[in-house]
This record gives structure tokens, C-alpha cells and sequence, in this order.
């Protein structure tokens, strides 16, 4: 096996990576799945631990062109695919793949689609409100000066768990036109009456904007069943979120396939089947990330892990 150093810029860093590598525990000759392949950074490291083969999922066309100039660095083992990892089974199958031995996501924002500040999703510099991953749907701006008062009100409350909503949502509409993310940043600010201590208010506003704009709760929850359905038995499969919206997701699926449900009350009937558990967690709760990878790279601060394995019962599939 020819080992390749992953070659990540410092400003790209994958999150958590050894802690990925150690739950899909890739072997030679084994096949795995980076439905968030991004700047390729986790990717790499499985190529770099076993001689097995990788297809690196992403929507942004961007990466998968990054992903094309990594690809050749690693002896045909890695296939860069283009399209959403909620389809990674129909994407993987297309070629001439049923079943993979692990399969890793990092679900949320890049930090390349961030520090591009012309792609909108930052509120620490100028750009276009766009804030899609890939390149098609509706922008930012459609959102942000569409949408009725009260939608966006509900958008910001429920994606963004943002108390000062309404406030925030009127500011915004009493100053549309809205073009650009340094002003809708402002206007956020002001609205809550920012003086420039704390976490800067624009976080959460443009976050609920953001998973709106690339329905990425919607799309998490078609990957969990995806992978489900793509895992051979004994396969790994690993998922970070960053946020709470994201990981409740991720627990709440996997607590319920790996036979984690509460007890039901005495009162109630007998269900009438039983599934039997499609996981097995490989470990409680959420893993986080080390104080040293945290010091060296703060985006990593509110990463959190969670794996699982797959078991030979049949898979849920959507429910």
C-alpha cells in the first residue's frame, strides 16, 4: 500500500479525524463512504490508514472539483461524486456498489464555504446573500426579502434558537431591500441591541437562514436512513454535528435503532411487532473533541461524535 499524507491547508482542518478513523476502523480492501467530503480532510485520513477504497459525497461543486486533484494522488481508491448525501445509496450503487463498510458525515458548513465570504454564509465579511452549498435553489436573499414577517420570525426561532426572533425579523423587513451578509449582519445586531461582548447575535440568524436555504435538517435525516440502508453488516458509521438541532437528530435515530426506546408505560397496549435493532453504539453518548485539537483549531469547540455499527437485522428504512 502506497501511504499519502492528508494534505489539508491549516484553515481547512477536518474535525475530529483521528477519532473518525478510530470508529470506522477502515481495513484493507474495505469500502467507505465521506457523504461530507468537503475539503477531503477525513477522507484522506481513511485512505491514509488502510489500503481500502473511499467515494467522497459532496453537493458543492467546488469540492468535488478540489476532490478531482485529490483523487489522483491516491492510485484510483477514491471516487468524488457530486450530489447529496441523503442519496449516497442511490450514488454509491450507480457504481456498482450495495453495500459499504462505513460511512462518515460532518454535517453542517464548511470552513472553505465560510471563509469564502462571497458565498455568503459569513457574517464577519462582505458578499452575496446566497448560502447555498451547491448551485441551484433559492439564495439567502430570497429568504431574507421574500418571506413574510412571521415566517421569518418562525425560521430564525425554530433553525436559529433565537429568543430576540420577532424583534429580529421586523428589523429585517422594515429594511429590505437586503443585499449583502455585512448589512443583514448589522441589521441583526442592532435589533438586538449588540454592543460587541459574548457570541455576536448574527450566528444564529444566519444559521436558521442557512439550514433553510440548503434544507439541511430534512437532508440529515434522509442521510441517517441512507446509510442505514447502505451499511453491510458489521459496517461503522460515524456522524459529528455541531450544533443542537443537528445532534438531537442523530441521537434520537440512533437511540431508536439500536433498541434504545423507552420502556412503554404498563397502561398501553402491546405494540404489535418489535423491530429488531438495526445498530449497535459503539459508545454512550456524544464524543468531543480534545482540548489540544480544540486549542489548535476552535471551530472543533462544539463538534460532537456519535457511532454506531451496523447489525444483520434489516434496515428501518424511513419512518
Amino acid at each position: 500500500m502506497t501511504v499519502v499524507e492528508p494534505n489539508v491547508s491549516a484553515s481547512h482542518v477536518a474535525v475530529m479525524t483521528a477519532e473518525i478513523v478510530s470508529a470506522l476502523a477502515p481495513r484493507d480492501g474495505g469500502c467507505y463512504v465521506d457523504g461530507t467530503f468537503g475539503a477531503g480532510g477525513h477522507t484522506q485520513a481513511l485512505l491514509a490508514a488502510a489500503d481500502c477504497r473511499v467515494f467522497g459525497i459532496d453537493r458543492d461543486p467546488h469540492a468535488v472539483a478540489r476532490g478531482a486533484e485529490i483523487a489522483r494522488r491516491f492510485d484510483g481508491r477514491l471516487t468524488v461524486l457530486q450530489g447529496l448525501y441523503g442519496d449516497m445509496d442511490r450514488l454509491v450503487g450507480a457504481q456498482g456498489v450495495d453495500l459499504v463498510d462505513g460511512v462518515a458525515l460532518d454535517v453542517g458548513v464548511s470552513s472553505m464555504q465560510i471563509d469564502d465570504f462571497e458565498r455568503g454564509f459569513s457574517f464577519r465579511g462582505r458578499g452575496r446573500l446566497d448560502m447555498r452549498m451547491g448551485d441551484d435553489g433559492r439564495t439567502a436573499a430570497d429568504i431574507v426579502n421574500e418571506f413574510p414577517e412571521a415566517e421569518l420570525a418562525r425560521i430564525i426561532r425554530t433553525f436559529g434558537e433565537e429568543p430576540a426572533a420577532r424583534r429580529i425579523a421586523s428589523a429585517i423587513v422594515k429594511a429590505r431591500p437586503i443585499e449583502t451578509t455585512d448589512v443583514l449582519a448589522d441589521i441583526v445586531r442592532r435589533a438586538v441591541g449588540y454592543h460587541g461582548a459574548g457570541i455576536d447575535p448574527a450566528t444564529r440568524t444566519f444559521q436558521a437562514i442557512r439550514i433553510v436555504v440548503n434544507d439541511e435538517l430534512v437532508e440529515l435525516d434522509r442521510g441517517l436512513v441512507a446509510a442505514e440502508a447502505l451499511l453491510a453488516p458489521g459496517g461503522r458509521f460515524a456522524v459529528i454535528a455541531f450544533h443542537s438541532l443537528e445532534d438531537r437528530r442523530v441521537k434520537d435515530f440512533l437511540r431508536r435503532r439500536s433498541g434504545g426506546e423507552p420502556g412503554p408505560s404498563r397502561h398501553a397496549l402491546p405494540a404489535a411487532t418489535t423491530r429488531d435493532p438495526s445498530f449497535r453504539l459503539l459508545w454512550k453518548g456524544a464524543a468531543k473533541p480534545t482540548a489540544e485539537e480544540i486549542a489548535v483549531n476552535t471551530r472543533s469547540r462544539s463538534a460532537r461524535l456519535r457511532g454506531a455499527e451496523r447489525t444483520t437485522a434489516p434496515a428501518w428504512g424511513p419512518q
